[in-house]
């Protein structure tokens, strides 16, 4: 679970306070967990600032303290203080933003060439699918990797994102998809034809950002004759 940590100090020694930072990422060049950092100035107060630092877990968060570079600069930044700064620890339980980073990620992930890679880091292990193509939901990781491989072992393909929009614990993405048929596809031989596609993907993430749920909606028809399947019934 992504952890937040703010740090909440009063200097009239700003720009030295600044500087300290600078020397605080330099010492810890290669070894700092922190994944970001916002450092924000009390608009009523100058001499208030606080600091928001985003970390992968709290475990990494620790790692991080007990770097020997974090306890000099931590005794350099009291120092640099008016009075004793405090800390506030934040388990994140909602953030749009990475939802939606993380369902872009997702297409990108499944157009990815060669072996599909692990998708643990994505996907729940109960993740369930709806997909209109499909006479059942996929619900588990691996039936979603199978049908996955159908898709790559059918096309060489890739999404574009051309609107995604967050609310609560949903994604909403509107793509556009493009594929070379190279493999068979319920039962149509391979043609070798570039064919497209849209659609829009529905995904339900968890507090961690992973992906629970996702429900699909895409032009299936028009691919079907893109291929050649509904040429037989215009005749």
């Amino acid at each position: 679970m992504t952890f937040v940590q703010l740090i909440d100090c009063k200097t009239s020694r700003f720009d030295e306070m600044n500087q300290l930072m600078d020397t605080w990422v330099e010492r810890t060049k290669g070894k700092r967990t922190a994944t970001h950092s916002v450092i924000g100035k009390d608009r009523s107060d100058s001499s208030h600032i606080i600091e928001i630092v985003e970390f992968p877990s709290y475990e990494e968060a620790m790692r991080n303290s007990n770097l020997p570079e974090t306890d000099q600069i931590f005794r350099e930044m009291v120092a640099l203080c008016d009075e004793m700064p405090t800390f506030t620890d934040l388990d994140v339980v909602r953030d749009e933003q990475l939802y939606a980073a993380n369902a872009r990620r997702f297409f990108a992930t499944l157009a990815t060439k060669g072996e599909l890679p692990p998708l643990d880091d994505l996907l729940v292990e109960d993740y369930h699918d709806h997909n209109p193509s499909n006479e059942q939901d996929d619900i588990g990781m691996d039936a979603f990797r199978r049908d996955c491989e159908q898709w790559r072992g059918a096309f060489d393909f890739e999404f574009t994102v051309e609107d995604q929009m967050a609310q609560g614990d949903r994604v909403c993405s509107r793509w556009s998809w493009s594929g070379t048929h190279k493999g068979d596809f319920f039962g149509i031989s391979p043609t070798g034809r570039t064919v497209s596609m849209t659609g829009m993907t529905i995904h339900r993430c968890t507090s961690d950002g992973k992906i629970a749920e996702g429900w699909w909606q895409y032009d299936n028809l028009g691919l079907m004759g893109q291929l050649g399947a509904l040429d037989a019934l215009e005749q």
